[in-house]
């Protein structure tokens, strides 16, 4: 296999002759991080793969976290193209709600086969920060990416009437811990040991779980019935 065929120097000096070399390298972070997890993100790594000097890829990026921030966000890119897939991919229900709760476990099933599938991105979409984020970036992955897509798709099961709206504050984040809960456990924690049958159970569950917390008597009402 030659240099070019193998993906390295020169077809990423294709690429920084024109002035991509930030992309050359968050490329070759990325596919590191696809091998070994956030850990694996080395900046003089990445300039060794695309062949040039670390004082050439310091010119773009300032430490190892400026190009983990790179990559954490091109992770994050990667999960929600496959959760807009798995919206798209099925057959659209006649019944709005329904239609609303279809896409409802779309996503979180994307969410957990991206996790199983692509275990290095996903540690590394969600890895802690070397420093915090700045607002502006916190207010992009607010409404760009996985939790704007699950706010959509919660905001349409409102609208559709299968979520009170008084119920519908901070959704987010309960169906999140649930989706995101189970991919860590069966990635990193102890339902790691389970067979692939009683994973597919465990995702089924979740599942049937979250539409009854979606579709519960809002607490007040449970309360004064």
């Amino acid at each position: 296999m030659t240099q070019a065929e193998g993906g390295h120097g020169k077809r990423h000096r294709g690429h920084y002759h024109h002035g991509d070399l930030p992309y050359a390298l968050t490329e070759a972070a990325t596919e590191m991080a696809r091998q070994g997890g956030p850990d694996a993100v080395v900046l003089r790594g990445a300039a060794r793969t695309v062949g040039v000097s670390a004082a050439a890829a310091y010119r773009h990026f300032a430490d190892r976290g400026a190009l983990l921030q790179a990559v954490r966000q091109r992770a994050l890119d990667t999960l929600a193209a496959a959760m807009v897939a798995s919206l798209n991919s099925g057959e659209p229900l006649p019944d709005p709600g329904q239609e609303s709760l279809r896409r409802f476990r779309a996503l979180g099933s994307a969410y957990v086969d991206f996790a199983l599938g692509d275990p290095g991105l996903f540690r590394t979409a969600f890895c802690r920060p070397d420093k915090p984020l700045s607002t502006g970036l916190v207010q992009q992955m607010a409404t760009h990416g996985p939790f704007a897509l699950l706010a959509a798709v919660l905001d349409e099961l409102v609208s559709n009437g299968v979520l009170a709206a008084s119920r519908r504050p901070g959704a987010e984040i309960a169906a999140w811990s649930a989706v995101h809960g189970l991919a860590t456990l069966l990635l990193d924690g102890p339902l790691a040991l389970l067979t692939d049958e009683e994973r597919v159970t465990a995702i089924a569950r979740i599942g049937e779980f979250s539409v009854d917390g979606i579709t519960a008597q809002p607490s007040a009402e449970r309360i004064g019935s």
